[in-house]
């Protein structure tokens, strides 16, 4: 099967599709869900294969988490990203959400301050909350059609009794790729404020041609006594609903406290969900991946060349993820009227951008990881909901 074969995922238990009409007010029937970051396309061959062989063994008992899953997370990191690792600095979690609530949970106290770089995923902010911590969200400055850092600006925002600092790497919803300057300036600031860098870094993979991820782990080695990487195969092989993410931890002192939090939850990973990530993070998984940027690179030129010819309205250019940052700031409309044409008028469901924190007032997020067909279809309604600004 390839990426633009039809597939309707309606009836199937997919959150963004059976939920859409609910959370979104966008109609089942005919509406686009493009919001929550999954993919409408099935994963890898590989991927299938290792569940059907699974399935055919027909025995789902007890599974440690197995040396050939461990290797395969090394070998990926090393092969794809340059990144050596070790396999005792694997530890893994429920998913990335699950993750930062975790290291939420370890290594910050209740009513801590927790520092985010906005607009960004605005889990890290759900997640938070959920803690009984606060958020100091630090705006990224508009420079041309990219953010960039302001930490001066940040610096200000702090009071001293913050713990950790979310990180997001690639940039979710922009989908920058940071520098490796950058990425240093960021370590810098977590050292010189005492905290925590918490680095997800979970779209490392979908990075497009003319841009290169950085681990934050290469760009700032020096700082490995206070740094925690985020990774998981959920976004590259669209295995989400199998909630199984690595916690990347070189320093031992982290590692240990971590391990020790998942022992006393008594925390032990899905073995299907192991055996998949296994099978994907392989030569043939990577082909795969490289076939599927492929495809989006040409989705996000086709979408982005619509969005130019709406008057007032910019897609950010995209290095990195499936999502396409959409701001109509430039139409002079409020939130709720552009909010309104996107979803009653072109009958589309994409992520609201105050959601995402100070920046995101006038954007949209479009989730571009579907069949071509769908992203003609999202243009073409875009464009006549906006006709009359032609």
């Amino acid at each position: 099967m390839s990426f633009n074969d039809p597939i309707d995922r309606r009836g199937t238990q997919s959150s963004k599709w059976d939920m859409m009409e609910e959370l979104y007010d966008v109609p089942a029937e005919d509406g686009l869900a493009m919001w929550t970051a999954d993919s409408d396309y099935p994963t890898a061959p590989c991927v299938i294969d290792a569940l059907r062989k699974a399935a055919d063994h027909g025995v789902f008992g007890y599974m440690p988490i197995y040396d050939e899953y461990l290797q395969a997370v090394q070998w990926w990191m090393k092969t794809r990203h340059n990144w050596e690792i070790d396999t005792s600095w694997i530890l893994t979690s429920q998913g990335l959400g699950n993750a930062i609530a975790l290291c939420l949970d370890v290594w910050t106290d209740p009513g801590a301050r927790v520092v985010t770089f906005n607009p960004v995923y605005h889990e890290f902010r759900v997640k938070a909350e959920k803690a009984g911590r606060s958020v100091v969200a630090c705006p990224l400055k508009r420079e041309g059609s990219q953010y960039v850092l302001d930490l001066e600006d940040a610096q200000s925002r702090l009071d001293g009794s913050e713990q950790m600092l979310i990180w997001c790497s690639p940039q979710n919803p922009s989908g920058r790729v940071w520098t490796a300057d950058e990425l240093r300036a960021v370590a810098d600031f977590a050292v010189r404020n005492d905290l925590i860098l918490v680095s997800d870094e979970i779209h490392h993979d979908l990075v497009f041609p003319g841009a290169t991820f950085v681990p934050m782990h290469i760009a700032a080695p020096e700082i490995t006594d206070r740094l925690v990487l985020l990774t998981a195969a959920s976004k590259t092989f669209n295995i989400a609903g199998q909630r199984t993410g690595n916690m990347i931890i070189p320093d031992p002192k982290l590692r240990s406290d971590m391990q020790k939090r998942l022992n006393a939850l008594d925390y032990k990973p899905a073995g299907l969900s192991l055996r998949m990530i296994t099978a994907a993070y392989s030569p043939e998984g990577a082909d795969w991946a490289d076939a599927q940027i492929a495809h989006l690179d040409e989705n996000r030129k086709l979408f982005d060349a619509a969005i130019a010819d709406i008057p007032g309205a910019a897609s950010m250019p995209l290095q990195a993820t499936y999502l396409a940052w959409v701001d109509f700031s430039g139409t002079g409309m409020r939130f709720e009227e552009i909010s309104h044409r996107v979803r009653k008028v072109a009958r589309i469901a994409p992520s609201s951008g105050p959601d995402f924190g100070p920046g995101g007032e006038t954007c949209l997020r479009f989730n571009l990881a579907t069949q071509r067909a769908r992203v003609e279809e999202a243009c073409t309604r875009l464009k006549d909901a906006f006709s009359d600004l032609q």
